[in-house]
């Protein structure tokens, strides 16, 4: 059993930036694969990064590519999502979640388990 918690959301300018924070606890999260993922009101969950139990293979969404990094520090058990030159339209619930594959995936189903969610506001 893996238990996720995030951190570091909140409101910020467009334009401006945020980290993300995921902390793992739990049975040994770092072989895990992790993902981000985010949902909007009114729409559903979709991916935004991923990256595999050692680091080496990250995978972004089309969206976010080129403004987003994701990043693990597995000797903290901690995740990180480094959003940059935000937009309105990132505004959303950002949810961590972990894969005992070890591999990248941007499919929710290929995740065995998530947070709660930290809300990510970007205003114009």
């Amino acid at each position: 059993q893996v238990q996720l918690v995030e951190s570091g959301g909140g409101l910020v300018q467009a334009g401006g930036s945020l980290r993300l924070s995921c902390a793992a606890s739990g049975h040994t999260s770092s072989t895990y694969g992790m993902g981000w993922f985010r949902q909007a009101p009114g729409k559903e969950r979709e991916f935004v990064a991923a990256l595999s139990r050692g680091g080496s293979a990250a995978y972004y969404a089309t969206s976010v590519k080129g403004r987003v990094t994701i990043s693990r520090d597995n000797t903290k058990n901690t995740v990180y999502l480094q959003m940059n030159s935000l937009k309105p339209e990132d505004t959303a619930v950002y949810y961590c979640a972990a894969r005992m594959g070890g591999s990248s995936a941007s499919s929710q189903l290929a995740y065995d388990y998530w947070g709660q969610g930290t809300q990510v506001t970007v205003s114009s």
